[in-house]
């Protein structure tokens, strides 16, 4: 079985991995480009049997980079209107730096390129020659990190901020609906691309989607300028997903620094980035009544007390001392983790917000059960560990590749659970690397 399983995957991948562009899309016709955190998840996958293609995505994702450091969520390579918005909606050419090579957007997406990296050469067969690869592209990263802390850190305190929710890489999470309260964006006249693809049910309204190209606007009318942004955007938001991921890449850069040697200045600056963060992560964003961490909206000054995937996504990136691990952990198990549901949804199942069918507003998605499987095994939890990978298996087993899954067990007798894109790159790329554990 699980050689059928891997082949299955291996020939999704493949068939995702555009020649002539040198990188992956996600899925046919839904996602026709390359999208960031995607590429490198993708990269983890391939890097169990083709450390060509692994390489590949990597280095064509970070030739894409603005020469701020910025890294775009969406690469436009090719032309197609089969994706709304498109380039021509993004206009990346406003901002001074960026590359003029690439289309692309004005957002980023969870930097996970660092541990990325840092997992391509824990697969790797050749280290050596792996070692050599990451030394051509580590700097790269590097210069992605520093963005992030130069631009986006207008407190100084080692949390950087998200300014639309496409950057969260959460998109429609309910966690957003308090911030949509606090705005009136104009109606737009558009055509949505996604809704012609898959079920409508199972993506964003109209109206929200009213409010993400609003955002959009006001970072256009700015020309992408981080600062104008900071003072004007409606959504300014320190998201723990995606604090965490730089947390984790940070870590991950230490590392493989001290592997190529002669980086002191880097490495120095890489742990007092460090050790601001991971201090200011946890004053600010653990709820102590919640018993997780959670997002804070910058722009309204208050926390989003609300639980989701991303409240447990720290554990990957080694951020909780074990007392509060262990009560994450609790948390995790007596909301998310009774009998009648798979672990874990990607928002709270006892909450009325809760949709198991409708993208990231409480399906389960495999990009986060990776990070929580791994980031349970980090502190010894090896049971939910194991249950959390037996789950994932399961239910790709039962439905397919799909890009998400419903959470409740009983949507599964008929192998109708899964939804969005179906032959889902980094759901068959994660899935290798969890075969292959």
């Amino acid at each position: 079985m699980k050689k059928t399983l891997q082949q299955k995957a291996e020939h999704i991948l493949d068939s995702n991995f555009k020649t002539e562009g040198e990188f992956t899309i996600p899925c046919e016709n839904l996602y026709p480009f390359q999208w960031f955190w995607d590429s490198g998840l993708i990269a983890i996958g391939f890097a169990h049997y083709d450390m060509q293609k692994a390489e590949r995505e990597i280095k064509t994702l970070l030739k894409a980079q603005w020469s701020n450091g910025f890294i775009p969520h969406i690469i436009f390579h090719t032309e197609t209107d089969s994706y709304f918005p498109g380039a021509n909606f993004h206009r990346s050419d406003l901002h001074p730096e960026s590359n003029p090579k690439y289309k692309s957007t004005g957002m980023t997406q969870p930097p996970v390129t660092g541990f990325v990296l840092k997992e391509i050469y824990r697969i790797s067969e050749v280290k050596e020659s792996t070692l050599k690869f990451i030394e051509t592209q580590i700097d790269k990263v590097y210069d992605n990190h520093r963005y992030f802390y130069e631009n986006r850190d207008p407190q100084n305190e080692g949390l950087v901020y998200i300014y639309h929710n496409w950057e969260s890489g959460t998109d429609n999470s309910p966690i957003w609906d308090d911030i949509w309260e606090t705005m009136n964006p104009p109606e737009y006249d558009f055509e949505r691309r996604d809704t012609t693809h898959v079920d409508p049910e199972e993506r964003p309204s109209k109206r929200e989607y009213d409010h993400y190209l609003h955002i959009i606007e006001i970072a256009k009318a700015n020309n992408y300028n981080d600062e104008k942004i900071a003072e004007l955007s409606p959504f300014l938001v320190q998201d723990p997903l995606f604090n965490a991921m730089l947390i984790k890449s940070n870590e991950s850069l230490i590392e493989l620094y001290n592997l190529i040697g002669g980086n002191e200045n880097k490495i120095k600056q890489l742990k007092k980035w460090q050790q601001k963060s991971k201090t200011a992560f946890n004053d600010k964003l653990f709820d102590e009544e919640l018993g997780a961490y959670v997002h804070y909206d910058l722009r309204n000054e208050k926390a989003l007390r609300y639980l989701s995937s991303s409240s447990f996504a720290p554990l990957f990136a080694n951020i909780p001392d074990t007392e509060k691990a262990e009560t994450m952990v609790d948390v995790m198990m007596e909301k998310f983790g009774n009998e009648n549901q798979y672990l874990c949804a990607s928002f709270d199942p006892t909450s009325e917000r809760f949709n198991p069918k409708k993208y990231w507003r409480g399906p389960v998605w495999v990009n986060l059960n990776w990070m929580l499987y791994n980031g349970l095994k980090q502190y010894g939890f090896n049971d939910i560990a194991e249950r959390v990978k037996t789950d994932t298996i399961t239910i790709i087993e039962n439905n397919g590749f799909y890009e998400y899954f419903d959470s409740r067990k009983e949507m599964h007798k008929d192998n109708k659970a899964g939804y969005g894109g179906n032959n889902f790159s980094w759901t068959a790329a994660l899935l290798i690397d969890l075969l292959n554990e």
